[in-house]
């Protein structure tokens, strides 16, 4: 029997884009929260021996943010340079767990440049579905630098914060 990792059961798990959101928000002139979503993406986590490895992918021309003008901004050099790097990468490297406490440690790669990137992660909880699918759910929560990736759009923070927060809330299937 393969043991299971409190954060996610033993198997191999596939994120079910239609049930799960991809959102980010930053400060907007230091004193409102602007948010943003990413509407496609992929990942999958496999769980064995109480180890949990995985990767996702999120695509850059995807992103939304409720302002077209705004959304080909970010497509721009300034900040993600889609033309260039089309996609965020993620690849873990760790799970940690402690009591109902979980960190997801991995590298995270946006605009060709990777930095390692530790998010809080919740177990949503699990069950089976009308269909007989077996589910889990994780939310991944953390924070990262944009100019640490580059995006040098309006340095001085007047407009925009530095500080990106990171909401990840995925429905994940049992692969067969």
């Amino acid at each position: 029997m393969t043991a299971s990792n409190p954060l996610v059961p033993a198997g191999t798990w596939n994120v079910d884009p239609s049930h799960s959101s991809v959102n980010f928000s930053v400060r907007h002139l230091g004193i409102a929260k602007l948010r943003g979503k990413f509407g496609e993406f992929s990942g999958s986590l496999t769980s064995a021996d109480g180890a949990v490895t995985g990767a996702g992918s999120i695509a850059v021309a995807s992103v939304h943010t409720g302002d077209v003008g705004r959304d080909e901004h970010l497509h721009k050099e300034d900040f993600f340079n889609a033309a260039v790097h089309s996609a965020i990468s993620f690849q873990i490297s760790a799970v940690e767990s402690q009591g109902d406490k979980h960190h997801v440690t991995g590298d995270i790669t946006i605009n060709g440049i990777t930095k390692p990137l530790v998010l809080e992660a919740a177990h949503g909880g699990t069950g089976t579905d009308p269909w007989g699918n077996e589910r889990v759910g994780v939310d991944l929560r953390g924070h990262l630098s944009r100019k640490d990736f580059g995006m040098m759009f309006d340095h001085e923070e007047a407009l925009v914060s530095d500080k990106v927060a990171i909401e990840l809330d995925f429905s994940m299937v049992k692969a067969s």
